[in-house]
């Protein structure tokens, strides 16, 4: 759909900010009218993040200027730019889980009342009439903590909504779905365009952002470096215009030299509540897969196997040692390391810097009065920078300042320093850009040749087939298929995630 008229609703002129000795935005312009989907694209670090948070009143720029309906506007804090219709949705939710979707969508608002008190029919009608907005059928009376992942996103969405929104910014909303999830919140995007608000969209996931928008903007180290209607970009082109090369094609891993001896070994492990009588190997230097729809027990698997998750029943070894009282310490021990999903709650400590979360796994199992060799560790955190291609101003540097992509190889590669017999992975490349993913993919590729077996699950069955041996697949928390690579396919995978087989 396009603008109804030539003056856009918002208008950013030569942004520039900079952090420290680094420059984020470099006279950045970009404009978006009403009734208008932008799609913002850049690897993580090109400055997309920043200029939202510009946008969003979150931080002030250096130099430039935002125009709102052709009038400058400044915003010193995000209550301003709330007031001036500018809502913001993330991949992080920040519902109560406890509260009705109703309560939900209208907290922080006033509520309708009656004699005094609050008017619970009129607030659920004005709720559900908000969820209509984006086409989503609901009961607003059940608890946000019930809901799947996708409708939780909407509620979130919803929330941003029930304002005077005019312009909403939606960053990664799509990266904590399924690939199948999405689309309905892809949906609901277009019914908001119909109703008149402009939206600017980001995500990685790049076939996303061409089938919804209506332009894009391209950002690369902090430089605007192309813009233009959709229908003038293919995902080939979208990926040399945000890395600035063409990006080489990655191909299926090798198949995995079979060997005798196992890295990892379950027989019968169950979990109350997750998952039930589950049983796989992963051989040394062999990749295996879980597949399954959110719910179906692939978390909780990694969870359990690690100690993360306490409880249940079944043998576990780990290279042909029986591997019982299970918690993460012990795992350490036994030569097992976990890249868990949330990466910022139990992947990374923030305040700490690049080198000290390197290598804090490395010196988990060190003596507390042991010495700390302080040069020997500068070394080791300045090879482990250039060997797994962490982008960095400094490995001193806090590690919240890095982009989504190089947190998650930080993440990765403290798991690697530690010569783990076996390595779990929970969604490897959520949220990093085609770039950084390459990269994680080939360093994967590289370290089952040393040996290390690799047990990752993802909701991206692509990133599966691309790099997986063996596939197995989750259902309701039991194993429902064991799949050779050779046999493998999406819709093959997809029926056994849904019951079909």
């Amino acid at each position: 759909m396009e603008p109804a008229t030539d003056c856009p609703l918002l208008a950013v002129h030569g942004i520039h900010k900079s952090y420290g000795g680094a420059r984020a935005l470099r006279g950045v312009d970009l404009s978006l009218h009403a009734g208008q989907i932008l799609g913002l694209a850049g690897e993580n670090g090109s400055g997309k993040s920043t200029l939202l948070k510009i946008i969003s009143g979150q931080v002030e720029p250096d130099a430039g200027r935002l125009q709102l309906d052709g009038a400058p506007v400044r915003f010193s804090d995000p209550a301003q730019a709330v007031s001036a219709g500018i809502a913001t949705v993330t991949q992080e939710t920040t519902l109560v889980p406890a509260l009705s979707v109703a309560e939900n969508i209208l907290l922080g608002h006033v509520k309708p009342r009656r004699r005094g008190r609050v008017d619970w029919r009129a607030t659920m009608l004005l709720a559900h009439g908000v969820l209509e907005r984006l086409g989503v059928d609901l009961d607003v009376r059940r608890p946000v903590g019930s809901l799947s992942p996708d409708l939780q996103q909407m509620v979130e969405i919803a929330r941003a909504i029930s304002g005077q929104v005019r312009i909403l910014i939606l960053d990664e909303p799509t990266s904590l779905l399924p690939e199948e999830e999405s689309a309905a919140l892809l949906q609901a995007m277009r019914a908001l365009r119909q109703s008149g608000a402009a939206i600017i969209f980001v995500s990685h996931r790049l076939e996303e952002v061409l089938e919804v928008v209506d332009h894009l903007t391209v950002l690369r180290d902090g430089l605007v470096v192309a813009a233009g209607a959709r229908g003038e970009f293919d995902q080939r082109q979208l990926i040399h215009a945000m890395v600035g090369h063409e990006l080489e094609e990655l191909s299926p891993s090798p198949p995995g030299v079979p060997r005798s001896e196992s890295a990892l070994r379950i027989q019968s492990l169950s979990v109350p509540g997750s998952i039930h009588d589950v049983s796989l190997t992963v051989g040394r230097g062999e990749i295996v897969g879980l597949a399954g729809l959110v719910g179906s027990g692939r978390s909780e698997l990694l969870d359990a196997i690690f100690g993360a998750r306490q409880g249940g029943c079944g043998d576990v070894e780990v290279a042909g040692r029986h591997y019982t009282r299970r918690s993460p310490v012990r795992a350490a021990r036994h030569g097992l390391a976990y890249v868990p999903s949330e990466r910022k709650l139990r992947g990374l400590v923030l305040s700490m810097s690049v080198r000290a979360n390197l290598l804090m796994a490395r010196h988990a199992g060190r003596h507390p009065l042991g010495r700390v060799n302080k040069i020997r560790e500068r070394a080791l955190g300045t090879t482990a920078e250039r060997e797994f291609l962490i982008k960095c101003s400094s490995i001193e540097a806090p590690v919240s300042q890095l982009s989504g992509g190089n947190q998650q190889k930080v993440v990765i590669a403290k798991c690697l320093l530690t010569t783990p017999v076996l390595l779990l992975l929970d969604e490897p490349t959520r949220g990093v850009d085609v770039g950084a993913k390459a990269d994680i993919y080939r360093l994967l590729q590289q370290v089952t040749t040393d040996g290390t077996g690799i047990l990752v699950s993802s909701s991206e069955t692509s990133e599966l087939l691309l790099l997986c041996d063996r596939i197995v697949v989750m259902y309701r928390g039991r194993v429902a298929a064991q799949i050779d690579r050779a046999d493998a396919s999406e819709a093959l995978i997809t029926s056994y995630c849904v019951g079909g087989h």
